[in-house]
C-alpha cells in the first residue's frame, strides 16, 4: 500500500491552495464560457457550434442535419461538455424571438415566446444561415489563428473572421465569476453606419455615433421610452439600460367601448408568464382600472386588454400596467467583453465598434498574404509549365530516356523542384496549343492580382476602403432594405405616471378579522355580524367599517404596524385569506386593527407599562414588513393601542392598581419606547383608554354600560401606583 502513495508530500496552507484552485476556476469561466470576444461576438460554445457545423457541409445552400448530429461533434471533437448545454446554445440560435439575427437555421419544433421548450434533439434540424456564413468567411484561408482541441487531435479557431458586426448585432448575456455581462441586439445596418463613419472619422464622438446607432433593435420590437441624453451616457459608459415598452394600440368596439390590443411584447419577456402576472394581479385586486386580459394569439402576438369601464383612458391604462407589469421591462447595457488578448472590461460602444474594425483589418492583411502566397506559387507552377511548352520535344525525350528525368530537367532548363514535379504530373491532354494559350491568359491574371495585392499589402488607406466596400456588402445583403434587416423596435415618449389608487371607486366595505389572523372585506356595512361565519375553533375577533379607498393599519405584539389596502382584501365569500399571505406577519395575532385616518391619534403600549402617543399618519408602512414603532427591550411585548379620544387617559395593572392621569403627560413620539405609564411592582400592565373629562370614563359591566362621572378620587400623576378600581369595575381588568 505504501508503494502506491506519492514520493512527496507538500505541506500547504487549505487557503492557498482553495485561492489558487478558485482562481483558475475564475479564469476559466470568465475567458472559456461566459464573456464573448469583442471581435466575433461569440462565446466558445457558440463558435465551436458554428465551426462545427461548417466541417459538416450544414451551409444555407445545402439540406440540414440532425441537431444530435451536430451535438454529438462538437461535444466529440471540441466541447467536452453536456449535450444539454451545447444544445440550448442551438437552439438559442435558432429562436427568431432570441436572437435578433439567426445563426442556426433550424427546422422543427425550436420553442416559442410562451417558453415552451424546444423538441429532443434528435427530432430536430439545423443548418447555417447566411449570418453564420459571414461569420466563417475565409476561416480556411488563414485569417485567423488555431488552436489545439483538448484531446489534441484536432484544431479549432480561436476567434472566427467575422464579416458581420455580431456582438452588437445580436448581443450577449452571461454571468462569470466576480464580472458580467449584458449586451442588447442592435440593427446591422445602422452599425454598419456606424462603423462606415468610424473608418472616416476614427475619433467621432458618442453623439455622433448614436445618430446612426439610436438605441438597441430588438427581435420582439417593442418601443424604447428612454431620451437621448441617457442612451449616449449609457453608450459611452458602457454601463446603463433601456427601459422598453410594448407596442399597442387601440380597437374601437362601439357604443364608446374599446379594447386595447398589445402586438409586441419587451425583449426577453415570455408571453405565458406575462399573462400569468397579469391575471394574479387581477386577483389581488391590485389592477383597479383592468377588467380582463385575454390571449388571442396565433402566429403573431394578439393580448387583448379589457378597461374596467369605458370611461378609463387608453393612457392612463396602460401607464398603470407599465408600472406594475412586464408590459414594461429594462434592458441592462453591461458591455463587459474579451479584447484581443482575452482580458476582460468594460468597453464604450466606440471602442466596441473599433475594436471590430481592426479586427476586419487583421483578417483582410492575413487573407490577403495568404492569396499572395497561393498565387506566387501558382506562378511557379504556370512559368514552369510555360517553359515545358517551349522545350517540349527535349522535355519528352528526356522523360523517355532517362531513369531519373527531375533532376536533368531542373539542371538544363533551370526548373525549380516543385516545377519539375508539375511538368512530370501533366496530363497528355494538356499538351494541346489551346492550353498554352490558356496558360498565358492565367499568368497574366495572376500577376496583375499580385501586383493589386502588393499595393493593398503596402497601403493603409486602400485596405481600409476594402472593409468600407465589404461593409457596403453586409448592409446591402442584411441592411434596412431586406425584411430580416428593416428595424423593428420603435422610439417614443414615456407615459406619465399615475396612482391606480387615484381610480379606485369609493364604497363602502365591511372589514372582518377573525382570531386566527383570517381576514376579508363584505360589501356595505353590515351591523348584524352575528350572521358571519367563520373556520371551525375560529371566532370574530375586529369589525371595522371603512371603504374600499381606506388603508387599514394591524399593529402586533412586537410592536410594528403593517398596512393593508381595502380594495385588495378578499371578497366576503368564504372565510377570506390569512394576513401573513398580504404582509410578512408571520403567526402573531393582531393586537388592534384601524381605519386609517391621517388626523387621529394612537396610544401604544408595552406590556411592561411603557407607552406613547404616535400619530397615524406616522405608523403608515410602504413595505410587506411593516414598520416598527414601540421598541421593546428584551422579553416585553407590546400590549396594546387605542385611539386618543380625550383629555384624560386611565391604565389598570394586573395587581388591580388604577390611574388617571392627563394625556398632556404622555409624549407624542414617531417611534420608540415611551415613557412609563403606571409604576408596578411584580405587576403588568392589563388595559388603558382614553376619555374626555366631560363625558366620564364608562366601561362594560355584564350586559349594561356604566359611566363614572366622577374620577377625581383615581387622578394622579404619570408614573405614579393608583388605587383600587371604582366599585363594580370588571374583575377581568377590562375597560370593555
Amino acid at each position: 500500500m505504501t508503494e502506491n502513495m506519492p514520493k512527496k508530500i507538500e505541506n500547504v496552507q487549505f487557503k492557498d491552495a482553495l485561492g489558487e484552485r478558485y482562481l483558475s476556476y475564475a479564469l476559466s469561466t470568465i475567458m472559456s464560457r461566459s464573456l464573448p470576444d469583442v471581435r466575433d461576438g461569440l462565446k466558445p460554445v457558440h463558435r465551436r457550434l458554428l465551426f462545427a457545423m461548417r466541417e459538416l457541409g450544414l451551409v444555407s445552400r445545402k439540406s440540414p442535419k440532425k441537431s444530435a448530429r451536430v451535438v454529438g461533434d462538437v461535444i466529440g471533437k471540441f466541447h467536452p461538455h453536456g449535450d444539454t448545454a451545447v444544445y440550448d446554445a442551438l437552439v438559442r440560435l435558432a429562436q427568431d424571438f432570441s436572437v435578433r439575427y439567426m445563426l442556426v437555421d433550424g427546422q422543427g419544433n425550436f420553442g416559442n415566446i410562451d417558453g415552451d421548450n424546444a423538441a429532443a434533439m434528435r427530432y430536430t434540424e439545423a443548418r447555417l444561415t447566411e449570418v453564420a456564413e459571414a461569420l466563417l468567411e475565409g476561416i480556411d484561408q488563414d485569417a485567423v489563428d488555431f488552436r489545439e482541441t483538448y484531446d489534441n487531435e484536432g484544431a479549432e479557431p480561436v476567434v472566427l473572421p467575422a464579416n458581420f458586426p455580431h456582438l452588437l448585432a445580436n448581443g450577449a448575456t452571461g454571468i462569470a465569476v466576480g464580472m458580467a455581462t449584458s449586451i442588447p441586439p442592435h440593427n446591422a445596418d445602422e452599425l454598419c453606419n456606424a462603423l462606415l463613419h468610424l473608418i472616416k472619422f476614427p475619433n467621432a464622438g458618442h453623439e455622433k455615433l448614436v445618430d446612426f446607432i439610436p438605441g438597441p433593435d430588438f427581435p420582439t420590437g417593442g418601443i424604447i421610452v428612454d431620451d437621448k441624453a441617457s442612451i449616449v451616457q449609457a453608450y459611452e459608459t458602457g454601463r446603463g439600460s433601456f427601459k422598453v415598452h410594448a407596442r399597442w394600440e387601440v380597437e374601437k368596439l362601439g357604443n364608446g367601448q374599446y379594447q386595447i390590443v398589445v402586438t409586441e411584447i419587451p425583449y426577453q419577456v415570455q408571453k405565458s408568464r406575462l399573462i400569468e402576472r397579469v391575471a394574479n394581479l387581477l386577483h389581488e385586486k391590485k389592477l383597479p382600472l383592468l377588467g380582463d386580459i385575454r390571449d388571442e394569439s396565433a402566429e403573431d402576438i394578439r393580448l387583448i386588454l379589457v378597461p374596467k369601464s369605458r370611461a378609463v383612458e387608453p393612457e392612463t391604462l396602460m401607464a398603470s400596467l407599465f408600472q406594475v407589469t412586464e408590459l414594461e421591462n429594462r434592458i441592462s447595457l453591461n458591455l463587459n467583453v474579451l479584447n484581443k488578448d482575452s482580458v476582460p472590461g468594460v468597453m464604450s460602444l466606440r471602442e466596441a465598434l473599433q475594436a471590430f474594425l481592426d479586427h476586419r483589418h487583421e483578417v483582410l492583411v492575413r487573407r490577403s498574404q495568404y492569396r499572395l502566397h497561393k498565387i506566387l506559387d501558382r506562378l511557379e507552377i504556370v512559368d514552369g509549365f510555360l517553359l515545358a511548352f517551349l522545350n517540349l520535344d527535349r522535355i519528352i525525350q528526356i522523360i523517355r530516356e532517362e531513369d531519373e528525368p527531375k533532376p536533368i530537367m531542373m539542371e538544363e532548363f533551370g526548373l525549380t523542384d516543385a516545377q519539375a514535379e508539375a511538368v512530370l504530373n501533366m496530363r497528355l491532354r494538356s499538351l494541346r496549343k489551346l492550353e498554352e494559350e490558356t496558360l498565358s491568359a492565367e499568368k497574366s491574371d495572376l500577376e496583375k492580382e499580385r501586383d493589386s495585392i502588393r499595393e493593398l499589402l503596402e497601403k493603409e488607406d486602400l485596405r481600409w476602403a476594402k472593409i468600407a466596400e465589404e461593409l457596403k456588402e453586409t448592409k446591402q445583403k442584411f441592411g434596412a432594405k431586406t425584411e430580416l434587416g428593416k428595424r423593428r423596435t420603435s422610439f417614443g415618449e414615456a407615459l406619465a405616471a399615475v396612482n391606480p389608487e387615484d381610480f379606485i371607486e369609493k364604497e363602502p366595505v365591511t372589514i372582518i378579522c377573525s382570531e386566527k389572523g383570517w381576514i376579508r372585506a363584505m360589501k356595505g356595512h353590515i351591523k348584524e355580524t352575528d350572521d358571519f361565519k367563520y373556520k371551525e375553533g375560529d371566532a370574530e375577533q375586529f369589525v371595522l367599517y371603512g371603504h374600499t379607498t381606506d388603508k387599514i393599519l394591524v399593529f402586533t405584539e412586537e410592536g410594528r404596524f403593517y398596512t393593508l389596502e381595502a380594495s385588495k382584501l378578499p371578497g366576503g365569500r368564504g372565510f377570506g385569506e390569512p394576513l401573513n399571505l398580504m404582509v410578512d406577519i408571520e403567526k402573531q395575532t393582531p393586537l388592534s386593527m384601524y381605519v386609517y385616518n391621517e388626523n387621529e391619534k394612537l396610544i401604544v403600549a408595552s406590556q411592561s407599562g411603557k407607552g406613547f402617543v404616535v400619530e397615524m399618519k406616522d405608523v403608515i408602512a410602504s413595505t410587506r414588513t411593516g414598520k416598527q414603532t414601540l421598541n421593546l427591550d428584551d422579553g416585553d411585548v407590546a400590549h396594546t393601542s387605542k385611539k386618543l379620544e380625550g383629555d384624560l387617559i386611565a391604565v389598570i395593572g394586573t395587581n388591580r392598581k388604577f390611574l388617571v392621569f392627563e394625556t398632556e403627560e404622555l409624549p407624542v413620539m414617531s417611534r420608540g419606547k415611551g415613557v412609563r405609564l403606571q409604576k408596578y411592582k411584580e405587576a403588568k400592565l392589563s388595559d388603558l383608554v382614553s376619555f374626555s373629562s366631560e363625558e366620564g370614563l364608562s366601561w362594560q359591566q355584564k350586559t349594561q354600560v356604566r359611566t363614572e362621572s366622577d374620577i377625581r378620587p383615581w387622578i394622579g400623576k404619570r408614573a405614579s401606583v393608583g388605587k383600587l378600581p371604582p366599585i363594580g369595575f370588571p374583575k377581568n381588568n377590562k375597560f370593555n
